[in-house]
């Protein structure tokens, strides 16, 4: 069965985004971002919030830049090809290579992909809806990466009004820049 994962960027006082909206603080150096565009070659399917779908529209069309490096390049083409799923309320159609809006809920959705041949990791990326995939029970892997950085409020990584969760540490890297990427499996 493929394996629901939760990964995002995040303070070490534990928030996605800062009180002011903004998340240049999780900006990747070249080692975090290869690890990044290693990550992703590990997902068949992610699934997103509007705000990070709109967020990500810039990868769509990044490779159009002459200015662009080679690692920008890799990212932009593994992320057109990869099949997105993106939730809204709001949204009545969306753009991108290999991306459609969801046609169910949640749980349909994960249960849909999970039900294909395919190979390859669900990612859920978006705090909203990991927050909403946390609470139905769906995710079964969660990838932090911390940055060395205090943010003071924000937009919290891990859901405040969840059930508790018991996690078991399945892999850990500590980069240049002070960067720590954790992976914990939940415990069922």
């Amino acid at each position: 069965m493929r394996t629901v994962t939760y990964s995002m960027g995040v303070s070490l006082d534990g928030y996605i985004v800062g009180p002011d909206g903004g998340f240049d603080f999780t900006t990747p150096d070249e080692e975090v971002f290869r690890s990044a565009i290693d990550e992703i070659r590990t997902i068949g399917a992610h699934l997103l919030g509007r705000r990070l779908y709109e967020t990500m529209l810039y990868w769509e069309t990044a490779d159009q830049e002459s200015s662009i490096d080679e690692a920008d390049r890799e990212w932009t083409a593994l992320w057109k090809s990869l099949p997105k799923v993106v939730f809204s309320h709001s949204l009545t159609a969306v753009r991108g290579s290999n991306t459609r809006l969801a046609s169910g809920s949640l749980s349909q959705e994960i249960e849909r992909l999970r039900a294909e041949p395919e190979e390859g990791d669900i990612a859920i990326g978006g705090a909203a809806l990991a927050e909403e995939a946390a609470a139905l029970g769906l995710i079964d892997e969660y990838r932090v990466r911390v940055h060395p950085v205090l943010v003071g409020g924000g937009r919290p990584f891990f859901p405040r009004h969840q059930r508790r969760t018991d996690l078991e540490l399945i892999g850990s890297r500590v980069f240049g820049s002070g960067v720590v990427t954790s992976r914990y499996r939940v415990r069922r």
